[in-house]
């Protein structure tokens, strides 16, 4: 449980200045602050098909943490889902919640369990890359395969 309210705790304190700058632009052109404004920031930066370091440390964590359930690319498998899908419609707190806590979804038609990667810190502690990477895969901005790096 201390893992996790730090983790939280280090999520808002990375969040607080992209709040005060969202309300500082909106303020500088008059309007105020709105959710879509705020939901148009994205996790990741891709340019001509490369992307910046975050989201490449990303992928690089996925293919050593996540890929042996989920597949190549965040694509799914016969085992687990397609992540590129699910992030279609799970934002980055659902996202958090359940890579570090696990989810169990057993019923008579499933019996899936997604064990909880709280403690692995080299999922933990790049939670937010590796979100930025298989975001970008399922707005359809990152294609699959390895990625090139900006400056590359």
């Amino acid at each position: 449980m201390p893992k996790r309210l730090a983790l939280t705790a280090a999520i808002t304190l990375m969040a607080l200045p992209l709040c005060v700058a969202a309300g500082a632009a909106g303020a500088a052109d008059g309007s105020a602050p709105t959710a879509a404004k705020a939901a148009e920031a994205k996790p990741y930066k891709v340019e001509g098909g490369k992307v910046d370091p975050g989201t490449y440390n990303g992928y690089r964590r996925y293919g050593e943490s996540c890929m042996r359930c989920h597949g190549p690319d965040g694509a799914g498998s016969s085992y687990a889902p397609d992540l590129t899908d699910s992030l279609k419609h799970m934002d980055y707190d659902a996202f958090a919640e359940t890579v570090i806590n696990g989810r169990k979804n057993v019923n008579t038609a499933n019996n899936n369990v997604m064990p909880s990667f709280g403690t692995t810190e080299d999922v933990a502690n790049y939670l937010d890359d590796i979100y930025g990477y298989l975001k970008a895969r399922s707005d359809g901005a990152l294609g699959r395969g390895r990625p090139q790096r900006i400056g590359d």
